[in-house]
Parts: structure tokens; sequence; C-alpha cells
């Protein structure tokens, strides 16, 4: 038997160089549950963020986004949510109009969500958040009434 017990494998020895591509490395996950409101058309963080330190240049990071208890007010406005790296926008996942009801009345929209593999090529600790704005003249929010929205990051060994 050409095996190797975990007893006999020094710490740090298995690096994620000698891991196989696609392995989730690490897992990081974070919430946020108090409310944001926005009446600007300028972008603002919603609260919800998550840092990571890939282990390697060439490993990707699954980023899993929950944007929760999504509201505007008693005016036809509509709402844009996206996600960065750092300061980059690296998704639009409720864009000009996505949310729009139509309608002049108070609405709780809901929860909006996105998946998105992105390639940080760092080595350094990384952050990732969500921002919204006003697409309107009214009021729209975030986590409406203490809804709980998330965040998950997943380190993917690279290819």
């Amino acid at each position: 038997d050409a095996t190797v017990s975990t007893a006999k494998i020094v710490d740090g020895a298995v690096t994620s160089a000698k891991l196989s591509a696609g392995k989730v490395l690490q897992v990081i996950s974070a919430t946020h549950a108090t409310e944001v409101t926005s009446t600007s058309s300028s972008y603002a963080d919603t609260g919800l963020t998550a840092s990571i330190t890939p282990s390697s240049t060439s490993n990707k990071v699954l980023v899993i986004v929950n944007q929760n208890g999504l509201e505007k007010d008693n005016t036809d406005t509509k709402i844009s949510v996206k996600l960065l790296r750092g300061s980059t926008d690296i998704g639009l996942f409720a864009g000009t109009g996505t949310l729009n009801t139509s309608t002049a009345n108070r609405t709780d929209i809901g929860g909006t969500g996105v998946s998105i593999l992105d390639t940080p090529n760092t080595s350094s600790s990384t952050t990732y958040k969500t921002q919204l704005k006003n697409e309107g003249s009214g009021t729209v929010s975030v986590q409406n009434g203490g809804s709980v929205s998330s965040i998950t990051l997943m380190e993917i060994a690279g290819w």
C-alpha cells in the first residue's frame, strides 16, 4: 500500500500548488442585517462585506451573494445593486430598472443574488462588498426590517 497517513505529513507540506484544480481551499462567510437606505444616485455601501486571502495568485474566488430586504418607498423609483472587489466593479446584479415596480406604492421587493467566479490575481487580502443606489427620486433600502443578507467567499484551486 502506497498511502501516507496524515500523521506523517509535516504541517505546511501540502500547499495549494500541490492540490488539484477546482478544490475548495477555504470558505469565508459573513452576514449583515442592519437596514441601509439611500436617496442618492451615487452608489453607497450596503454593509455586506467579507475578506479573503487567497493562498496563490492563480486561484479563483467563488463569490455568492444573497442581498435581502430590498424595498422602495411611496414613489416610482428603482434600485441598483452591484458587487465589488476592492473598488473594482465585478457584477451589476440588480441593474437600472431591474427592480422597478412601476408603482408609486411602498413595495417590499424581496431579495436578489449573484454568483461570480472571480480571478483576483493576488495572494493579498481581498475584500468583496455590495453597494446600492437609487435610480429615481424616492428612498430605497436593503436589509429592510432587519432582513439578513449574506456573502460567501470560496477560494478555488486554480487551473
